[in-house]
């Protein structure tokens, strides 16, 4: 999707925005002049920022998936301090990428689905900005909308980079501007967004549908591709032949995915920049499978976030106390470059945490979901802790079925094909499909979110889960509270509270 004016402008020239967002951004910071209108610039480190798009956090190697699916990956995890409670604010991709750059849950920027954050709401460029950075984007451009709103001074398209899935262009566009950051004497930030391992799949027969034979000859072929017989079924999938196919396809694309880093990660220390850059890698949502991406469970969300900075986080450290979420990247990264975050917003500053130190009130983590791509309702609200997840569905009545684009490809109609003479799987087809407006799942003894403890609407809780289910159901309350959730009144109207 390009912009009404030429991208080709945006990668030579560089577009300036400015407008309500850039002035309240800077009527929150303490000085009225941008660092970089002083003759002595301060230092400020470059920031490279990495996602990839549908990895599940079980797949990638440092996380518990097969050793040597991404060794690049799993190399820098070795370097950064790792988040092992890491979660996106909901599993689906340009409005988990608009949460980032602001900062805040969906409903509070106003892009809940696949639309434009609202007018007003400052994003991370317009800090950036005010302590001359220089911006780029590798690929996802349009899920980062208004366009014009970013400034980007590089844009590259994903058919500019073998549809987002040739690490030698991922390479030779961050060589350039890394080059043009040490010519111009600017720290940069660079946003880059590998298409993989997203739909099509590699080898998929997706790939010939949605992409020209031109276009598919300008991917790149993976440096491992797997087979059928040796990937890892998630447990909240059936081992099924096609789905362990389709499996190895997604499989092959997040090598392909872990190629690009390794590339990028390559050109940042043959510019002698390693020990001057923040690196930065998560994953936009859980993998584009039945039970994962554009859902509430915990698999839906959790990320495999990682920050390499020198100096202050310490390398090879895993925190697995904290629960945190990729909207706390935006005060994060705004205070490391020496700016200041507007002061309402839903992230909290991650540096404490990076050097080793505690913070309170990450006992749990809420998360949302709005909209499908094929903007579609279905809301949902879970809140998990250590133990326990907790989801609420009011789309749920019984009636209503849920689409998503997980069910295209190959493992959607496997299970509705083995649904017809394995109960089990039946069960699970009909879950998907309807949903129960209460969900609760104990995951220390069902980590697959596979067995239901809330009771059937009308119903009393087990003695067993009462206490837990109270506490969460107040949890989620009085989040929507703090939040001003729209879905708040309607909450309290319908969750017996007091149960």
């Amino acid at each position: 999707m390009s912009p009404e004016f030429s991208r080709r402008q945006v990668v030579k020239g560089g577009v300036v925005a400015a407008g309500v967002a850039a002035a309240a951004v800077a009527s929150s910071t303490t000085s009225s002049a941008p660092a970089y209108a002083d003759k002595k610039k301060p230092h400020r480190p470059n920031i490279l920022l990495f996602t990839i798009d549908d990895a599940a956090l079980e797949t990638l190697g440092f996380f518990g998936g097969r050793r040597g699916i991404t060794p690049n990956i799993d190399r820098l995890a070795s370097q950064s301090t790792v988040f092992g409670r890491a979660h996106v604010p909901l599993a689906v991709c340009q409005p988990s990428r608009s949460a980032l750059m602001t900062g805040l849950y969906p409903h509070r920027n106003g892009a809940e689905g696949f639309g434009p954050i609202d007018d007003g709401v400052p994003v991370l460029n317009d800090v950036l900005r005010q302590q001359d950075y220089l911006t780029g984007i590798l690929s996802k451009v349009e899920h980062l909308a208004p366009f014009e709103r970013f400034g980007w001074d590089l844009a590259l398209w994903q058919d500019d980079l073998g549809q987002g899935r040739n690490p030698a262009k991922y390479a030779a566009a961050a060589a350039d501007f890394f080059a043009r950051s040490k010519n111009e004497d600017r720290p940069f930030f660079l946003m880059a967004n590998s298409n993989d391992p997203h739909r099509p799949f590699f080898g998929a027969a997706e790939e010939k549908k949605q992409f020209t034979p031109a276009e598919l000859a300008t991917t790149a072929t993976p440096s491992a591709v797997y087979t059928a017989d040796t990937v890892k079924v998630p447990g909240f999938l059936p081992d099924l032949p096609d789905v362990r196919t389709e499996l190895a396809q997604y499989e092959s694309s997040t090598r392909r995915a872990d190629d690009t880093v390794g590339a990028v990660l390559a050109e940042l220390t043959n510019a002698g920049l390693d020990d001057d850059t923040i690196v930065v890698f998560f994953s936009d949502n859980g993998m584009a499978l039945p039970f994962s991406k554009a859902n509430a469970y915990v698999q839906s969300t959790h990320t495999p976030l990682m920050v390499r900075w020198p100096g202050v986080a310490r390398p090879g450290r895993v925190d697995k106390q904290h629960f945190v979420c990729t909207i706390d990247l935006f005060p994060t990264l705004c205070l490391a470059a020496g700016g200041t975050p507007p002061a309402d917003i839903d992230g909290r500053d991650l540096t404490s945490l990076l050097q080793g130190r505690h913070q309170g009130d990450r006992d749990e983590i809420h998360t949302v979901f709005h909209e499908t791509s094929a903007k579609q309702r279905f809301e949902m609200r879970a809140v998990s802790d250590d133990q326990w997840s907790y989801i609420w569905n009011p789309w749920s009545d019984g009636t209503v079925s849920y689409k998503n684009e997980s069910m295209n490809g190959l493992t959607w109609p496997a299970m509705v094909a083995a649904a017809k003479t394995d109960p089990k799987v039946a069960a699970r087809v009909e879950l998907f499909l309807h949903r129960v407006p209460e969900e609760l799942y104990d995951l220390r003894h069902d980590p697959d979110s596979l067995v239901n403890l809330a009771p059937a609407p009308g119903e009393d809780p087990a003695p067993s889960v009462r206490a837990v289910l109270r506490r969460l159901r107040a949890s989620t309350e009085e989040w929507m509270t703090e939040k001003a959730d729209p879905l708040h009144d309607r909450y309290v109207a319908e969750v017996p509270q007091a149960s």
